[in-house]
């Protein structure tokens, strides 16, 4: 049955401005595509359809993350005087080796996946850890919330504790059992296995092999982490010297747009590597807070978007602090301000160009997700602002209020692939 969706509708097409329909109407077809959007119900409605009306409310598109960690989870805000080098050895590590236990997994991430739910993230590109017992949980979880997640299990084999290693052999093993489940379950599931090499230090040629051997065999994407800090470059260098460049050393193993494939942070990317990335199709994930947090810089986001590149936002817990994607949109205008102010040249971001990197921008690495129109899948936040009101504001203007003032509290509907999703409840 055809489900009609009354509010005030704003989403964006294209990054440069909002499609906004005041009262207007959102038909979600039986497969939880949107069938269409109009001001007119006469325009959308059949004999049975279904209609919500969510009076005064607005009706958005539902976040996007790109790029967090979910065994950070309970790091986040802490060993933030720390640059990313040493804030991986004395808090980050230490923390993910816990996930060998799995009681400890079915602690933490129950609490992790419910508050990407509070915040309206709907989907989620999540680094696990190396543990395949606990990277599988994970998975189970997003399924039983009903959210869509790209989880990977993730690679490394030097420069970590002896608890975060393991052999190509064992990483390959334990991808191949996820992969079947997941294949078990249906390829339009919501939730998929990711390719995650962690990054190049923490691969040898061997483990980064065996990596581009399973994104290739099974077509899978690939995530991680690409030119964040300038010490990490030079290790880079050191490690991959017939590269020419950060990027390069991924390209070599098949991990850098062969399948689809999302880098965080590319914070140092020109020359080179920016050419390869725009060859490749390689997507950015943006992730503001955490940049600035472990001291790594500011990504010149206004290069890329002129360039062509695909962006994304990404909360990066736990370099970053915060899980809430309308903070990333805040974050990202700032950084972005922060850059004009050096190259007056260079405008910053708009609101609408930050709303599209988390919605249809970062959703398109999902399929046809992250906006109202026609085949895209119904991923939305229904948001009662009324608390935040005042006369005369336009649409647009409480929107923006809502994205720099609004927290969780205010998003009192949230969808993902037309299914409303209720506070997950783990019994755990």
């Amino acid at each position: 049955m055809k489900k009609i969706y009354k509010a005030h509708i704003l989403f964006t097409k294209e990054k440069n401005r909002f499609e906004v329909l005041e009262n207007g109407y959102v038909a979600v077809d039986a497969e939880g595509r949107v069938a269409g959007v109009a001001t007119d119900l006469a325009a959308l409605a059949d004999d049975d359809a279904e209609i919500t009306d969510f009076g005064d409310c607005l009706l958005i598109p539902a976040m996007n993350d790109l790029h967090v960690h979910a065994p950070q989870y309970r790091n986040q805000g802490i060993a933030m005087d720390l640059e990313l080098l040493q804030w991986l050895q004395k808090y980050t590590f230490p923390e993910e080796v816990k996930f060998a236990d799995k009681a400890y997994a079915e602690r933490m991430y129950p609490r992790f996946v419910h508050d990407l739910w509070r915040f309206g993230t709907m989907r989620a590109c999540v680094f696990a850890t190396v543990h395949t017992e606990s990277t599988r949980l994970l998975m189970h979880l997003f399924r039983e919330a009903g959210m869509g997640a790209l989880v990977g299990k993730v690679a490394m084999n030097r420069h970590c504790p002896e608890g975060l290693r393991e052999t190509a052999e064992e990483m390959t093993q334990g991808y191949e059992e996820l992969i079947e489940e997941w294949r078990q379950g249906g390829e339009e599931s919501l939730v998929r296995p990711i390719i995650t090499p962690r990054f190049i230090p923490s691969c040898t040629p061997e483990m980064l092999r065996a990596c581009g051997q399973l994104a290739a065999k099974h077509q899978l994407p690939v995530q991680s982490h690409l030119s964040e800090n300038k010490d990490e470059i030079a290790w880079v260098q050191s490690l991959e010297p017939e590269s020419t460049c950060y990027g390069d050393a991924y390209d070599r193993y098949g991990l850098f747009g062969q399948t689809p494939t999302v880098m965080a942070h590319c914070v140092w990317t020109a020359g080179e590597e920016l050419a390869l990335m725009k060859r490749r199709k390689v997507v950015v994930a943006h992730c503001p807070t955490s940049n600035f947090n472990v001291a790594s810089g500011m990504a010149p986001i206004r290069q890329f978007l002129d360039e062509g590149l695909s962006v994304g936002l990404g909360s990066d817990i736990s370099g970053g602090h915060d899980l809430s994607i309308f903070r990333m949109m805040v974050y990202a205008i700032q950084v972005s301000k922060m850059h004009y102010q050096q190259n007056f040249h260079s405008p910053f971001l708009s609101l609408s160009e930050a709303f599209w990197l988390a919605t249809k921008s970062a959703g398109s690495f999902f399929g046809r997700v992250g906006s109202f129109e026609p085949g895209y899948e119904f991923d939305a936040l229904v948001v009662d602002d009324s608390d935040l009101n005042f006369d005369n504001y336009s649409l647009l203007e409480r929107l923006e209020r809502y994205i720099y003032l609004g927290d969780d509290r205010q998003i009192v509907h949230r969808f993902c692939r037309g299914k409303m999703i209720e506070e997950p409840e783990f019994d755990r």
